[in-house]
Formats: C-alpha cells, sequence, structure tokens
C-alpha cells in the first residue's frame, strides 16, 4: 500500500525495523481483532493495536465506567463516569489514532451470539474477568478456528497464553472446566495492584502484533507467569490434552455451554 506523508510520521518507528517495514504495516492496517472487555486488560491492549495501527477492532463489554474502575482502567477517564465503556474506549482510541476504526459492541457475551460475533476477525482477546467467559472464549475460538490471545489478573500477579486452534493446547488444557461458583474469590474482593493489568494487557497486545506481522515466537503452549511482588517472569510448558473435551481429535463438547 502507499502510505500517507502522516502515515509515514507516524508509524515511523515501526517502518524502519526490518521485521516490520511497510509490509508489515500494512498488515496491521489491514487487520481485523475483537477484544473481550473494556476494562482492565482492554484498556492496554486497546491503546496499543490502536497505537500501532491495527485497522479494525471491536469491544464487546456491558458494563459502564465506574469511578472505581479508574484505578486502573485506563482507557476511561472521570468524565466518562456512567457512560458504557465500549463507547469510552472507542473515543480514547480513536483520539489517539484516527487511523483505526473502533467497533463498540454493548452486549453480554454469550454462546448464542459469540460465533457470529468474532467470525469476521482475524484475532481475539480474551480480556474478562471472569473463568466463565475465559471458557467460553477459548471453546469458541477452537470451533471456529480463531487465534486467541487470553491473559488473567489477581492481585500482585498476572498471565497470559496464546491459542492456536489446531497447532497446540487450548485454555482447557490447561483448565479443564471452570471452578465451581464461590470456589474462588472474585477479584473485586481481594483487590487488584493497578499497574498488574498493564503489564499483562501490553504483553497480550504484544502478542497479537506478533500474530499478525507473523514474526517472532509466540506463546503457543506456554504460560507466561508474571509475580509484581517478586519481581519475576516465568513461563510454564501447557502439554496438549489428548483428551481435551475441546480441542482433542474427538471432542465430547460439541456446542458451547454457558457457564454464567
Amino acid at each position: 500500500m502507499r502510505f500517507r506523508e502522516d502515515q509515514l510520521q507516524r508509524y515511523s518507528r515501526h517502518l524502519i525495523l526490518p521485521e516490520v517495514g511497510e509490509q508489515g504495516q500494512s498488515k496491521l492496517l489491514a487487520a481485523r481483532v475483537f477484544i473481550v472487555g473494556a476494562g482492565g486488560l482492554g484498556s492496554p491492549v486497546g491503546y496499543y493495536l490502536s497505537a500501532a495501527g491495527v485497522g479494525t477492532i471491536a469491544i464487546v463489554d456491558n458494563d459502564e465506567v465506574d469511578l472505581s474502575n479508574l484505578q486502573r482502567q485506563i482507557a476511561h477517564s472521570t468524565g466518562t463516569v456512567g457512560k458504557p465503556k465500549v463507547e469510552s474506549a472507542k473515543n480514547t482510541f480513536e483520539s489517539l489514532n484516527p487511523d483505526v476504526h473502533i467497533v463498540p459492541i454493548k452486549e453480554r457475551l454469550t454462546k448464542h451470539n459469540i460465533l457470529d460475533l468474532v467470525k469476521d476477525y482475524d484475532i481475539v482477546v480474551d480480556c474478562s474477568d471472569n473463568y466463565a467467559t475465559r471458557f467460553l472464549v477459548n471453546d469458541a475460538c477452537v470451533m471456529a478456528k480463531k487465534p486467541l490471545v487470553t491473559g488473567a489478573i489477581f492481585k500482585f500477579e498476572g498471565q497470559l497464553t496464546v491459542v492456536i486452534p489446531g497447532e497446540g493446547p487450548c485454555y482447557r488444557c490447561l483448565f479443564e472446566e471452570p471452578p465451581p461458583p464461590g470456589i474462588l474469590p472474585s477479584p473485586q474482593g481481594v483487590g487488584l495492584l493497578g499497574v498488574i493489568p498493564g503489564v499483562i494487557g501490553t504483553l497480550q497486545a504484544a502478542e497479537v502484533l506478533k500474530l499478525i506481522i507473523m514474526k517472532g515466537h509466540v506463546l503457543k503452549g506456554e504460560l507466561l507467569i508474571y509475580d509484581a511482588l517478586k519481581p519475576s517472569f516465568r513461563k510454564v510448558k501447557i502439554p496438549k490434552n489428548p483428551e481435551c473435551p475441546v480441542c482433542s481429535d474427538h471432542p465430547t463438547i460439541t456446542e458451547l455451554i454457558d457457564y454464567s
């Protein structure tokens, strides 16, 4: 593609990277990414994908901005309290980069709408804050053969992995099913250091960019764990479960399950 003068300036640090260059930047501008959640993780993911020039970004979230969100959800501001998170995020990200088209979807993600919502997107990024949604998104991505970058945060820690359907393990190879309701404390009940979603969300965005430009090693079959108190990063191998109910050769789950 032919870049405008303002694009040559905006993306200059990408264009001089041999691993990106004009070809990679063209891929970014043509890419379509679907983000689940416009909160703590969705904020840095959306910010950095928008800054990088990812052309179309859909964001699904059914919540409104609350004052308690602003300690960590940097897509929003005091002035957007009470407004839908997806609209607040759209304004923030499109103000950052007018090349980017943000598609706000103010809906609750369910087994009835997820496959239709993600079908036109290249990559899905799970930035949700609950197990029910994580399992729903994983299963839908495996069934729809969509690459998935999934992250989670808790107190002073975070983790992320990448699922490439047909090429490695999925989220259910790591955790076969969601924990029963009430077994684990909610993030709202235990607290969260505000910078943790910034660390994990930025790493999620990096994985997405590598998938788009097809460069480097992605976290397929590996779980990257961050502990802010130590501080440390460590990687854990995720073996593919030959009996996985979703991604094995003979899956037992063939229809989406809504655990919420």
